[in-house]
């Protein structure tokens, strides 16, 4: 029998075929696995072992303006990964734009021009098109733009916010799925002058983010119909935005939900510390190793994103 085995990788979104030694292939294999990091846990959710996975990057802190993006994006595929919006974020905002744009471009028209009565009805029938997918499309795009305002106007508060969590399902205490992000390097400095810009460590961290997702089968279950995704984030019990927030002191999921959890953390952070030490901060943190950590609790964002009803390619 030979020694020699042939690897498919998916890689970087690029597709890699090699033969090489069964033992080199096992090492491979290996180190495209994220890196885990278990978390043994006094009290919380029900669970005594919390596993992680690592998204490592080189900064030695995150602005609250990477922490923002890298939440919007996640948002965004997990939207698109289980099927609750058509296509991604990015074509999607482009495609409203431009029935916007179509619209207003289409009652110009109408004052312009003394046309035909046929090719005025045309022109109508086309605006009521027009007009049908703007509305289609408002209420989710009003929602998005909400919650981003939201998580910017907190992080503008509180740069440093280590725990987010995603939830998808009817309620946040009803969910289907769960997506829990721990920020364990944020920068504690003041971000009310961020633009929110995004820059290359936010692109490059998102697009870890997005890998270590799909290597955990984010989005691999069955369509569960249009339902919503709501955001909580840990923050101090004197945060106040109650327009934007409202504090859930006693937030917990069902116990029949496991979360898929992403570490955030920086290369040199994880050479200075051992494994008990990474596990007590992140209790201290998040509160869910001491019930007497009274200082952080949950806040879930008032604007919920409903997702679009809409026929998948299978469907058609």
């Amino acid at each position: 029998m030979s020694d020699h085995v042939i690897v498919t990788l998916h890689y970087s979104y690029s597709l890699v075929v090699c033969s090489c030694p069964a033992q080199t292939t096992i090492q491979i294999l290996v180190n495209l696995i994220p890196k885990k990091t278990k978390m043994e846990l006094t009290g919380g959710e029900g669970s005594s072992e919390m596993e992680f996975t690592d998204v490592e990057t080189t900064t030695e802190f995150l602005e609250g303006s990477v922490i923002f993006h890298v939440v919007k994006d996640a948002i965004g595929f997990v939207l698109y990964m289980h099927q609750q919006i058509p296509s991604i974020l990015q074509d999607i905002s482009l495609e409203f734009d431009s029935m916007h744009a179509e619209y207003k471009e289409l009652e110009m028209d109408l004052t312009k021009t003394e046309a035909k009565a046929s090719l005025r009805r045309k022109h109508f029938g086309r605006m009521r098109e027009v007009k049908q997918g703007i509305r289609r499309m408002e209420k989710f795009m009003t929602g998005f733009s909400s919650l981003q305002t939201s998580l910017q106007l907190m992080i503008r508060e509180i740069p440093n916010i280590q725990d987010v969590v995603l939830i998808l399902g009817a309620s946040p205490i009803r969910p289907i799925h769960v997506y829990q992000m721990h920020f364990s390097h944020a920068n504690a400095a003041a971000s009310a002058e961020a633009d929110f810009i995004k820059g290359k460590t936010a692109e490059v961290l998102s697009r870890k983010a997005i890998r270590a997702l799909i290597s955990k089968g984010a989005g691999s279950s069955s369509y569960p119909g249009p339902t919503k995704l709501f955001l909580m984030v840990k923050a101090p019990t004197s945060f106040n935005l109650p327009l934007h927030f409202l504090p859930k002191r006693d937030f917990k999921f069902s116990k029949k939900i496991v979360p898929l959890r992403l570490w955030f953390r920086s290369r040199t952070q994880g050479l200075k510390m051992d494994s008990s030490d990474h596990s007590l901060q992140y209790g201290r943190s998040t509160g869910l190793t001491d019930s007497s950590s009274n200082d952080l609790i949950w806040f879930q964002c008032r604007h919920a994103i409903k997702g679009l009803a809409f026929k998948s390619p299978e469907e058609e």
